[in-house]
């Protein structure tokens, strides 16, 4: 008797989930009217910017510019160096040629009397540093 009333139940049951609708809910490849036609690689890049930092407080002086139109890239930024030099990079990609840049620098380099640069170390006596040794090893 146990026997029929589960065979009973197995088949109410299967009857049951075989008339529900079975969502599925794992990857599927998105459909043709989802697919958005404009790419982002497609559009043509074109910009201009320019910003600079002058602050004599924190002696921080620095400019960058630079305009991109489709594959051709120019532009140039400037940085005062600790040695007191200006260091200007003008720079230009044009396509596939890779990044060119021209290098230049105006000015003299200077060391202020207080920079190790410019200090004369004393070639007075000089003493080797010593050894301690554990105290599990031989001296």
């Amino acid at each position: 008797m146990n026997a029929k009333i589960l065979i009973l139940l197995g088949v109410a049951a299967l009857a049951a989930a075989d008339s529900r609708s079975v969502e599925f809910r794992g990857y599927r490849a998105p459909s043709s009217e989802s697919r958005s036609f404009e790419s982002y690689e497609s559009s043509e890049a074109k910009y201009d910017f320019n910003w600079a930092v002058d602050d004599d407080s924190s002696e921080n002086h620095f400019s960058h510019q630079e305009v991109r139109e489709d594959d051709n890239t120019q532009g140039s930024y400037y940085v005062y160096l600790p040695d007191g030099r200006r260091q200007t990079v003008t720079y230009y990609v044009d396509g596939d040629s890779g990044y060119i840049a021209d290098v230049k620098y105006s000015g003299e380099a200077s060391f202020e009397s207080g920079s190790s640069e410019s200090r004369s170390f004393d070639s007075g006596s000089y003493e080797a540093p010593r050894r301690y040794f554990d105290s599990n090893e031989s001296k």
